[in-house]
């Protein structure tokens, strides 16, 4: 059976004292004496008292908790994410809670009701890549609650955003592709709908109009972000009868599943096909070759992310609504190209 929890009534029981004066105590008010502070310090930590965030959150009508919803949290680069947030917002007396979409518009309109439910003070979001519509997220705000996308964003909601350059990344890439002797380049691009999925396949088609080169569409397959999805991709490129000479990937984790593929078919990387991905997860160094990719600095965009939010919520009143955070992306030259 449960106990019950300690209060703030209990340890003024104990001491004798009136509730406000072990309220206040707690809270190190200038009225409360040292002695009787220390009294209360005492007694609060022989009866194991914790207090009770809610009702001081409901007292004050604000919260010290962020969410924070990422499509997956085994993927190391959300990973990194949520320790950048979690290191911003415990310098500043918030804790956070991390919610799982596993990529779907569903399960990630569930959390955000979750979310609003218990008050929550903020909200940063990676959406999922099955989101067509930003109407959960509108429904934070029209409770009061600001919204900050990191990564992948939801165009249909106003909101502030940090992420990296996508398009200048997949430009680097590719023209480090044409640079190495390449002109025959696929892209397994992401899902149409996601934000990195559009620029990342912009990069690709400028970058390959820059370097003089004609674009071919069957060199193009859309899938997922994971994979299988990779793997699935480069079966479709082989179907088509063109093999491609290089393959730049919308992600590592897709990048990783050609490679896979790429071996299977006993084919050679770089010597049959030179491979790119983008992300710079940690996998993709231990491969072999290891894979060239683009670094996108996930740390610094969980910083940015949660210093952006917390902003939001301690200056209500400020218009910083749209607010945008570029972070530079760095080409990470390795031997599958």
């Amino acid at each position: 059976m449960a106990t019950k929890q300690v209060t703030v009534k209990d340890i003024a029981k104990r001491l004798q004292l009136h509730y406000t004066t072990v309220s206040k105590a707690l809270r190190d008010h200038p009225d409360i004496s040292s002695a009787t502070k220390d009294r209360v310090l005492s007694a609060a930590q022989e009866l194991d008292y914790h207090p009770n965030s809610i009702a001081k959150n409901l007292k004050r009508q604000a919260t010290s908790t962020i969410g924070v919803i990422v499509p997956s949290i085994r993927n190391d680069f959300f990973s990194a994410v949520i320790s950048g947030v979690e290191e911003v917002a415990y310098g500043r007396e918030f804790n956070t809670v991390v919610c799982q979409s596993n990529e779907s518009a569903e399960r990630e309109a569930i959390h955000v009701d979750t979310l609003i439910s218990n008050q929550i003070a903020g909200v940063l979001a990676c959406a999922a890549q099955s989101t067509t519509s930003g109407s959960h997220f509108k429904a934070l705000q029209r409770q009061g609650i600001p919204v900050v996308f990191f990564d992948r964003i939801c165009e249909d909601v106003e909101a502030g955003r940090v992420v990296v350059d996508d398009d200048v990344g997949a430009q680097n890439a590719v023209k480090h592709l044409v640079q190495a002797g390449h002109s025959r380049i696929a892209h397994i691009a992401g899902p149409k709908n996601t934000s990195i999925g559009r620029e990342r396949y912009r990069g690709y088609l400028t970058a390959l109009e820059t370097c003089g080169i004609a674009v071919d569409h069957d060199l193009v397959v859309y899938g997922g972000l994971e994979e299988n999805d990779g793997a699935a991709a480069f079966r479709q490129l082989l179907h088509r009868g063109r093999m491609p000479e290089a393959i730049f990937a919308v992600n590592d984790p897709v990048a990783i599943g050609a490679y896979t593929e790429i071996k299977r078919h006993g084919l050679t990387i770089p010597d049959n096909i030179a491979l790119v991905g983008f992300g710079n997860n940690t996998l993709s160094s231990y491969l072999d070759p290891p894979l060239t990719t683009v670094r996108q600095s996930p740390y610094e965009i969980g910083r940015a992310a949660a210093g952006m939010l917390l902003r939001r919520i301690e200056n209500p009143t400020q218009n910083t609504k749209s607010e945008v955070q570029v972070i530079e992306t760095e080409l990470v030259l390795r031997q599958s190209v």
